[in-house]
């Protein structure tokens, strides 16, 4: 793929003496929403880090036509705007506080003291997410919904050409997940790279654009969620069978029973 953002090409990952990924090459472009899946063990969050030079691998990864290993660490932060699996926040800091962490990468240093460009981009990303009328309200307050806007906010403050999300609808109720997974489309149509590790597959089958399916530390299918989702591998990968249809134009795939 000729105007892929990001390509990784025989991409592996050792940890501990075991190998976690093994030879992994894929190609994807920018304003596409990527859901990567695979069972528990998978290496899906490994791969995520792989991918933004959070973790040792062996291969090449290149964003925006530049090599990672070239890469300095600010540099890569300005590449990659990363929402860890389980974001907590413990302190009692104000929710636009949180929002303004994004811009660290770019030379903010006190949420206080943001330059115009740096308060615009907070501001921006705060509206897209729907956290401005909170946003002085102490996160440690805010309901889970809230929290979880309020770090999706964070990381689009960064304005990174590249979003990687481990998780980030997991423990929310249904109404946030849709939430979270609307504003990771919308991100993506905005012109952004954004990569969801989530185990929730009909979630993933309705939002995203490409699917990547890991399977003990290799990527076995890709495309399409309908074709990445197929029935072999429902059944060799995630030992299940699954419900197929189509309600509004969108992909429906509900896992069903056990295999």
């Amino acid at each position: 793929m000729t105007d892929a953002l990001l390509t990784a090409s025989a991409v592996s990952v050792t940890l501990g003496g075991r190998a976690v990924l093994n030879d992994i090459s894929l190609s994807l472009p920018a304003g596409h929403l990527v859901a990567l899946v695979g069972p528990n063990g998978a290496g899906k969050t490994t791969l995520l880090r792989a991918l933004a030079g959070l973790l040792p691998s062996r291969g090449k990864i290149v964003v925006g036509g530049d090599g990672l290993s070239a890469l300095t660490l600010r540099e890569r932060a300005r590449r990659f705007a990363y929402l860890p699996q389980g974001h907590v926040v413990h302190w009692p800091l104000p929710a636009r506080d949180i929002v303004a962490l994004g811009r660290i990468p770019h030379g903010a240093s006190d949420p206080a003291r943001l330059s115009p460009k740096d308060a615009e981009a907070v501001a921006r990303a705060m509206q897209l997410t729907d956290v401005t009328g909170f946003g002085a309200r102490p996160v440690t307050e805010l309901s889970g919904g809230e929290k979880s806007r309020v770090a999706l906010a964070r990381v689009l403050a960064v304005e990174a050409p590249v979003m990687l999300a481990d998780e980030p609808t997991a423990s929310l109720d249904p109404r946030y997940q849709i939430d979270v997974m609307t504003n990771l489309r919308n991100a993506a149509r905005r012109g952004m790279l954004v990569i969801v590790v989530t185990h929730d597959l009909g979630l993933a089958a309705r939002f995203a654009d490409t699917m990547l399916v890991l399977s003990q530390g290799r990527l076995v299918a890709q495309g399409v969620p309908t074709e990445a989702l197929s029935e072999d591998i429902m059944r060799e990968v995630f030992r299940i069978s699954a419900w197929r249809a189509e309600h509004q134009r969108e992909a429906v795939i509900v896992p069903w029973a056990g295999i």
